[in-house]
This record gives structure tokens, sequence and C-alpha cells, in this order.
């Protein structure tokens, strides 16, 4: 699998107001945008060139990727205009970028570490069109699979099968070039109901279930920040490929820190940031180039870039 399509054109109106300031695949995370643990992630996968689109901000792509490539992998932008196309339009859309050989679909807003190995196998194996990975816990368990024939039967118990969804979908799969014939290009549209058809038609969409590793959708600022303590916990899940070295520590060699601040259970502030002496910060994310002025008094909150924090606030984004 050389290509992958990270779907990058979301809206991420659950995260406002931070994704006010970038699309939500470009939130930091341990000073690094989001989705360049998902080009990790699928470089190990043995992915050798990205496709993303854009639509809100796209802008912030190009200042993100100057060179358009992530490491010495190439990525192709394409911007959907006027209108966002969804998921199943935004794979149409880019069907010229992707070509004639299988490709990986991966949400740009999602953080994983699941292993890939068992996806790729059991796609090759069963000769499915799609493949789906699946995890069997997580907050929207929705996905009816026959663990006997590896086939997905329902979604959301929408056909009727009377099967109770047992589980998540990953927003990570596998598709055949052959997935495209079932796209209209131009057509605003949910991958879903594509899926609904190829099971009514009998169509090889199968499930693959990873419970291995950890999944977040950080679409909401309760999974962002937990997402933060989790890699902190446990840096070596999350290595960069893009230059080969670890995560940073919590506090970037360019952030500004008095010694005179206070700083209590894990504050993780970006390159650029300022936390003036007698500022008292607890459990923060400081986005690059955000500044904490001596009045500040912080708890679990998050501080934009170019946003100048004073006060006192509690679990509030600045």
């Amino acid at each position: 699998m050389n290509k992958a399509f990270v779907l990058g054109a979301g809206l991420g109106k659950r995260l406002r107001p931070l994704t006010g300031q970038l699309p939500k695949p470009l939130i930091p995370v341990f000073h690094r945008p989001l989705i360049s643990y998902a080009f990790d992630h699928l470089i190990h996968a043995g992915v050798g060139e990205f496709v993303v689109n854009t639509h809100h901000l796209p802008h912030a792509y190009a200042e993100a990727f100057p060179e358009g490539s992530y490491g010495d992998r190439p990525i192709t932008f394409r911007e959907e205009t006027p209108i966002l196309l969804e998921t199943a339009g935004g794979i149409a859309n880019v069907r010229d970028l992707l070509g004639t050989a299988p490709f990986f679909v991966y949400n740009g807003d999602i953080l994983t570490d699941l292993p890939l190995e068992p996806l790729l196998e059991k796609h090759r194996r069963q000769g499915n069109l799609v493949t789906l990975a699946l995890r069997s816990h997580g907050p929207a368990l929705h996905i009816a699979l026959d663990r006997a024939s590896g086939r997905i039967t329902d979604i959301h118990n929408i056909l009727g099968t009377g099967h109770p969804g047992e589980f998540l979908f990953t927003g990570v799969y596998l598709c055949e070039p052959e997935f495209h014939q079932w796209l209209t290009p131009g057509k605003v549209e949910s991958v879903i109901p594509i899926f609904l058809e190829m099971i009514r038609q009998g169509a090889p969409l199968g499930g693959a279930v990873i419970d291995g590793g950890q999944w977040w959708d950080l679409g909401n600022r309760a999974s962002y920040l937990e997402a933060h303590r989790a890699i902190a916990e446990s840096f070596e899940r999350f290595p960069n490929h893009a230059n080969g070295t670890r995560l940073p520590s919590a506090i970037h060699p360019e952030a500004t820190v008095s010694d005179a601040a206070s700083l209590r259970g894990l504050n993780v502030i970006g390159p650029g940031a300022v936390v003036n002496p007698g500022a008292s910060l607890e459990d923060c994310l400081v986005w690059p180039g955000a500044r904490v002025d001596e009045s500040a008094r912080l708890k679990d909150c998050i501080v934009r870039s170019g946003v100048t924090a004073s006060g006192e606030h509690s679990g509030v984004d600045l």
C-alpha cells in the first residue's frame, strides 16, 4: 500500500474556538501537527505518498508543510471548493491522485498507534473491496460484524438486521481501486451510505478487529487533553519518522518559561510561547507563540497561538 488518502477537510465544529485558528488535523499535539502522527503511522505500514483534502483554512496546510512533503514523503493537497464533499465525495475527488493500486483512507482527526498489519493481512487474505479497522471497545459501537465470514453486516442497525453494533469504526480502512466505482464524483456524500449499499448488494466489505494500541478521536477538548496525558506516559508509542527522533519534552526548548512561574501537573508549552514570572499553570496546553502573563492562574486550559492569557480561568479555551 504505497498511497494513503488522509482526510483533512473537516470543519472541526466540536473543537471551536481552537479550530477557528487551525484545521483540526493541524492542532498541535506535543508541538507537532496532529496529522503528522497519521503520516508516521502510515509510513510504518509502508506508505510512501500522501494525498490530503482541504477545505477549512486551506492555507494553513501550506504553512505547516511548505515543501509539500513530510520528511522525504510527498504530500499532494487538493482543496474542496466551494463546498465540503464529505468522506465519499472526498475520496472520489482525488481518484486521479490515488492511481490504480490499493490505498489507505485515514481520518485526519484521530490519534492512534493500533497495529496495521492485521488490517493488511485480512484485507489481502479475504479479497475484500474495503476492509475497516475496528475495535471492540470505545465510545461508539455501531458496526455489526459476522466473525465467521469477516464481513460487516450492518451499521447502526440501519438495514434492520437486528444485529446490535459491537464494534467501533476507527476511521482507518483499506480500499481496492474498484471502490471508486461505488462513488459519484462531485456528490456530497458520507462513506456510510456507500458501505450500506455494498452490504445490500453483497460486495465484500470486511472488518478487522484490532484491539491493540490506543485510539482517540480528538473531536473534543476532553479527548485532546487526554491524548497528551497518555503520550506523556508513553513517548515510545509515537516516534517521529520524519526526522528519526522521539517526541520532545513537554516544554519545547524554544519556549520561554520563567523560573518564577508555577507549573503543576502536565503542561505542554510550545515553541515561541512565553510564560512570565508569577504565572500559575496546572495541566494546561500552551500553543506555539502564546503568552501567559504574570496575573494568569490557569487550570485545565488551552491557550491558542497569538493569545495572551491573563486572569483566573479553569477548563476553558483562550
